[in-house]
């Protein structure tokens, strides 16, 4: 079957009203026939200010987007979450008068983690952005953090995000593929989008592939404003930082636990709260003053930044531990509705443009995946803080007003609900002085799209670069049409000569040529040259945060560790390396070719799982016992020599005691390595203490060089 050519983007604008496919005229128009000028940016009071609520082409593209699907989420659809309380450390009210956030105050919160591309059947393990959302039930009413594990996005402005999700969605003429961005409608977008570099170096790396959803970190993406009491603003960068470190797993290993065990992260959080396991993090905030706005090289305001921590340290200020499991999942996960615009008198917004599109969109698809505007009436939505207001009936109302009033101001019934004070704890928006033009446009402080891709890419180890660069031929590889991946490789190119390079030998690329035009967004007066990227060069080289080869590394709490037996596997060996790691943390289950037990040396092992219902990716560790009967009978096992293998090629810790040594060295992978130098983390004949050391180092990268 032939292909269709690709309809090319023409920076000199001399033939659009022509269809290369078709022939026929196609200008973008709204739904009512409109012919619209900008579909790249929201109309706003000013570049660098407020997005404005009469943008009709706005709210129509997002109403629209927003009810595409029902019930289901549209993005985040598959989701895991729970229970907890988050603790203040009382080191915040210098910034933010939020009482939840002064010193000792406990507030329970409820909070769920999420894949965004695919649907609510896809796998855990997709090479995906995670959500991570916290509500936090105050005193002052809720409060709803809608995060990221990944700190910044691909774009700028709200406008282009049903763009964003229809591109990275499953190609309409085919529905494939399911919860996946190697395919050539997300390239085709990214690659004329080079805003979205930054998040595309993120996203093709580790941090796309956790290895828990307890071992993630959480961002709130945007800059929002915190006040204190005497009314004194800040800009701030939420963070969470898991005290289990930040860990991920191999993209090899994803597939097969895709295949394996596709409910491995749901599983992973449900068993550690229901063992006692409580997930931690710390809450932590970037503070930046309101006079250094605009001292940085980067805007503040722009979602596809950050702020690296060498020039804003993180300053943590307090901890949410999760302790209790959904009682029903439909109940509590599905219909949990978060909202960035549910705010606490003492955080505000900031304008950034993508966040101001987002306030808008939540609410309409809660209208649209909840049925009504009483959703907040679900009971793992409602607010421990009673609610007065005037807002009554409606589809699914549960709440029984009394009265005669539903109006204010009013004296039948006494004049009230009556308007909060700011010293009674009434939400006030930050008093911010704007004075500028209405215009479709964006700040050029906009226009830096490569500095941060650079500066994350330079922060991996040598082993995460070589995974980011593996997992963009993997994606660019899939793609159909040659064209799209020469111009992401060419993008690459500015962001890295040596990376584009190693892509492009991947892919059989001859050839890098940067994109003339590589920004597409174009002004109201047509000329695409004032909207070209702005190459700048970072003035930090690296920053040690970016790399997880920097996360802790000081535990083994609740780490999978596989023990292989068969009959005549050795007693003392299995139960002196079992009580060692249960007594960290570590969880031991024993595996053999079949259920129920095995005769060791001395009496009956129990079987915790067979051959049949495990595997070696869903383990972060495995330990061979001694037994010279059990080693010979495993050596001959296929199954067994690949779990082995699976583990060693995946660079997991691997231990064996003397005898034990024999099955290692009878894995296909280990049998091809260089047998006169011991490789990195794997322990023969060495004590629990050891292997126990070397399971709180997570990976042994170096490894994957063989």
């Amino acid at each position: 079957m032939s292909k269709k050519p690709l309809r090319t983007v023409d920076s000199k604008r001399s033939d659009l009203s022509k269809n290369v496919e078709t022939g026929e005229g196609e200008f973008l128009t709204t739904n009512q026939g409109l012919k619209i000028n900008d579909d790249q940016n929201s109309l706003k009071a000013g570049e660098r200010s407020a997005t404005l609520l009469e943008d009709f082409i706005l709210r129509e593209k997002i109403t629209h987007f927003d009810h595409e699907r029902i019930p289901e989420r549209i993005v985040h659809a598959r989701g895991s979450a729970a229970h907890g309380i988050f603790e203040a450390y009382g080191n915040a009210n210098q910034y933010t008068k939020a009482k939840f956030l002064q010193r000792g105050t406990k507030t329970p919160v409820f909070a769920r983690f999420s894949t965004v591309a695919g649907s609510k059947g896809s796998t855990d393990l997709a090479r995906d952005v995670r959500g991570f959302s916290v509500k936090f039930y105050t005193e002052e009413g809720n409060y709803d953090f809608v995060g990221n594990n990944i700190p910044v996005f691909f774009i700028q402005d709200a406008i282009k995000f049903p763009d964003l999700i229809h591109a990275v969605k499953p190609e309409p003429h085919t529905e494939i593929p399911q919860a996946a961005s190697a395919h050539d409608t997300f390239w085709d977008f990214i690659s004329l989008m080079p805003e979205s570099m930054h998040m595309i170096m993120w996203a093709m790396s580790d941090r796309a592939l956790p290895r828990s959803l307890r071992m993630m970190e959480g961002f709130g993406v945007h800059t929002f404003r915190l006040i204190n009491e005497q009314g004194k603003s800040v800009f701030v960068k939420f963070h969470w930082k898991p005290l289990l470190g930040v860990h991920s797993v191999a993209w090899d290993e994803a597939q097969k636990i895709s295949g394996k065990d596709s409910d491995f992260h749901k599983r992973d959080l449900w068993e550690a709260i229901n063992n006692g396991a409580f997930p931690e993090w710390e809450f932590g905030i970037q503070v930046v003053e309101e006079k250094d706005e605009h001292k940085f090289e980067f805007d503040l305001l722009d979602p596809t930044k950050l702020i690296p921590e060498e020039l804003v340290p993180v300053i943590r200020i307090g901890k949410m531990t999760l302790n209790r499991n959904p009682d029903n999942v439909f109940a509590e996960t599905e219909q949990v509705a978060f909202h960035p615009g549910h705010l606490v008198p003492g955080i505000d917004f900031s304008n950034d443009p993508l966040l101001q599109g987002r306030l808008f969109s939540y609410t309409d698809t809660q209208l649209s995946r909840l049925g009504s505007p009483n959703f907040h009436e679900i009971p793992i939505n409602r607010s421990v803080n009673t609610v007065h207001n005037n807002q009554r009936e409606g589809h699914m109302r549960q709440m029984i007003n009394q009265g005669q009033s539903s109006y204010h101001p009013n004296t039948l019934g006494g004049g009230c609900p009556y308007q909060a004070m700011m010293r009674e704890g009434g939400f006030t928006s930050f008093e911010e002085r704007i004075d500028s033009k209405k215009i479709r446009a964006r700040s050029k402080s906009f226009f830096d799209h490569y500095s941060q891709a650079t500066l994350f890419y330079n922060s991996q180890s040598e082993p995460e670069k070589n995974h980011i660069i593996n997992a963009l031929r993997f994606e660019l590889g899939k793609l159909e049409h040659p064209e799209i991946r020469e111009r992401v490789v060419g993008l690459l190119r500015l962001i890295d000569k040596s990376l584009a390079q190693q892509v492009a030998d991947g892919l059989g690329i001859t050839s890098i040529n940067v994109p003339e035009f590589p920004n597409q967004s174009i002004p109201a007066d047509g000329d695409p040259k004032k909207f070209q990227s702005t190459i700048i060069k970072s003035s930090i080289g690296s920053s040690p945060a970016l790399s997880m080869a920097n996360t802790i590394k000081d535990s083994i709490k609740t780490r999978q560790i596989a023990i292989l037996v068969a009959d005549g596997t050795d007693n003392a060996s299995v139960a002196k390396m079992k009580s060692a790691l249960e007594a960290q943390g570590a969880i031991a289950k024993v595996i053999a070719p079949k259920l129920g037990t095995v005769k060791g040396t001395t009496k009956e092992i129990t079987v915790d799982q067979s051959l049949l219902t495990s595997a070696s990716v869903t383990f972060d560790a495995v330990y061979l016992p001694g037994g010279k009967k059990s080693v010979d009978v495993l050596k001959e096992n296929d199954a067994i020599l690949e779990f082995i293998n699976d583990a060693y090629r995946h660079c997991k810790p691997i231990a064996a005691d003397k005898e034990g040594e024999q099955l290692y060295t009878a894995a296909p992978a280990v049998m091809r390595a260089d047998k006169k130098k011991t490789d990195p983390g794997i322990i023969l004949n060495g004590s629990p203490k050891d292997f126990i050391k070397a399971i709180s180092q997570h990976r042994f990268w170096e490894r994957e060089k063989k």
